[in-house]
């Protein structure tokens, strides 16, 4: 996470600029953090919760700034997807990507197994943030699977951080502290949910394949009684 002075810094300098430049700097930076990978350098939540505490000191519409860190989210996880299907394979040699290739491979392989929530998980950690759409992109992953997810992901996380910054108000600096361990908590809530339900479906097709045996064995043994 920045800084809690830089935090500071920033939140001053967008607090006298006018309302409209501040929803167009917010929705710049929201729209690239995947579509530009500006999300490397400025993780989204930080400036969506700046906004949020702008917002709450009459700055901006804090309606109008749901809606617009939601749509820009959107619309830039879908503009990286596009440049993840058409130019993938040289996205993957950025040196801040290839850094991390390890990370990749296994999001990747993630992607195969259940693309839809892979998509919806990652909106909630910085890194995967910024590459989930143009790895999803890059697994040809169906657009309208992708869509679901990323919409859903991104209205979850966008009315929440935004909200977030809203009622913090003048604590910025405590809760930008936290935010990244309210993303982390969510992440590992939700993997542990998916774990849970992988290996109770897992023991039901066992227990169901068991019967399926069972019924097969007493078939045959009837068979050979009545002959």
């Amino acid at each position: 996470m920045i800084s809690a002075s830089i935090v500071s810094f920033v939140l001053h300098e967008i607090q006298r600029l006018p309302g409209g430049l501040v929803y167009g700097l917010v929705g710049l930076l929201v729209f690239g953090e995947a579509a530009l990978f500006i999300g490397f350098v400025l993780p989204g939540e930080t400036s969506v919760i700046i906004a949020g505490v702008v917002a709450s000191q009459g700055h901006v519409n804090i309606g109008a700034l749901c809606v617009l860190v939601v749509v820009a989210a959107v619309v830039g996880d879908s503009v990286g997807y596009a440049v993840g299907s058409r130019y993938g394979e040289r996205l993957l040699q950025i040196p801040v990507v290839r850094n991390r290739r390890a990370s990749i491979d296994r999001a990747l392989a993630g992607l195969q197994r259940r693309g839809p929530v892979y998509v919806f998980v990652g909106r909630f950690t910085a890194f995967l943030r910024a590459v989930m759409p143009g790895l999803a992109g890059m697994s040809k992953m169906h657009y309208r699977r992708f869509l679901i997810a990323n919409a859903l992901g991104g209205l979850i996380w966008g009315v929440s951080f935004t909200l977030l910054g809203y009622f913090a108000g003048s604590a910025l600096t405590r809760i930008e502290k936290y935010a990244s361990w309210l993303g982390l908590t969510l992440l590992i809530l939700m993997i542990g949910a998916f774990v849970t339900f992988h290996f109770l479906r897992k023991r039901r097709e066992a227990s169901g394949e068991k019967e399926l045996t069972e019924t097969a064995n007493d078939d045959g043994d009837s068979a050979q009684h009545t002959e």
